[in-house]
């Protein structure tokens, strides 16, 4: 059973990754990960998902030079924001949600 300082700790890495896209979530997952697994699960799942997509939007930029890239960056943009919230909301209500469409580097 989660309890609820762990829910607030898996709904703040995902909420701080707006204005603080590395520093905020990275901190909370760094200090918490020992206490809790729930915590160190929505960390790494973080982590995992802010790596995928450098990844595409990477990939995106370059692809810029094609003309295909400005039709994707928004598309990767909306997804990055559409899929935080959702996390951001699975992880309060206690859920281990697995983001779709991420690599899994860390496990």
């Amino acid at each position: 059973m989660v309890n609820s300082d762990e829910k607030l700790y898996a709904l703040l890495i995902y909420l701080l990754s707006f204005p603080f896209p590395i520093l905020g979530p990275l901190i909370i997952w760094l200090l918490k990960r020992e206490e809790s697994e729930y915590v160190d699960f929505h960390g790494k799942e973080y982590c995992n998902f802010f790596i995928s997509y450098v990844i595409y939007f990477t990939i995106s930029g370059v692809l810029t030079v094609l003309l295909i890239g400005f039709v994707l960056l928004p598309i990767v943009g909306l997804m990055l924001t559409i899929f935080t919230i959702i996390a951001a909301v699975k992880s309060y209500s206690g859920e281990r949600y697995r983001i779709p469409l991420i690599f899994h580097f860390i496990k």
